[in-house]
């Protein structure tokens, strides 16, 4: 078994709905992927740890909060660093989208964004998770904000890393409340 990037997308969408039941075609079609990518993807994330099993038939595989909290931080960026290149027109990401944007001071570099020809924003190319990011993050913000703070903790930059860090800690104990909630 070897945890793809698409992996942590569909994780991260597990997240972002907080919801104890959901199928593997409403995924597919929130995600822009197959529904055997979501299939494998998850799989997958059960073996890593980073799912656990459905505990009951009512119940779907859940995301396991600090297992992931652990990867995202800490493993992510060395297992699947971006790759980054020229100018182009995308969604922005990392430090330039929700939520970090406000806490930084506007810069004259341009900024990192997922590369897409709908894009508004022009700045330099920075490697989605999987080729339908900026199309999901369009239709979900939570989803969108979430895959931003992954990216800015996969760019590598110091003071960014450790907001987003903060931040995601703070999402995920969030999640864990939703999702209780949703269960009742």
């Amino acid at each position: 078994m070897v945890l793809k990037p698409q992996d942590i997308f569909v994780v991260l969408k597990l997240v972002a709905k907080a919801s104890p039941t959901w199928t593997y075609v409403q995924l597919a079609n929130e995600l822009f992927m197959s529904v055997a990518e979501i299939n494998a993807g998850v799989i997958r994330a059960i073996q890593a740890g980073l799912v656990a099993p459905a505990e009951s038939k009512k119940q779907s595989p859940r995301p396991v909060r600090k297992a992931l909290e652990e990867f995202l931080v800490h493993g992510l960026k060395y297992a699947y660093p971006p790759d980054r290149g020229e100018l182009t027109r995308g969604m922005p990401t990392a430090y330039a989208a929700p939520p970090l944007e406000s806490k930084f001071s506007p810069s004259s570099e341009p900024p990192p964004v997922w590369p897409d020809p709908e894009g508004r924003v022009r700045g330099y190319s920075f490697s989605p998770l999987y080729k339908s990011v900026p199309k999901a993050a369009a239709v979900d913000q939570k989803l969108y904000e979430l895959l931003a703070l992954v990216d800015a903790i996969r760019d590598g930059r110091a003071r960014d890393k450790d907001l987003a860090a903060k931040e995601l800690h703070s999402r995920l104990a969030g999640f864990k409340e939703d999702y209780k909630r949703k269960l009742r």
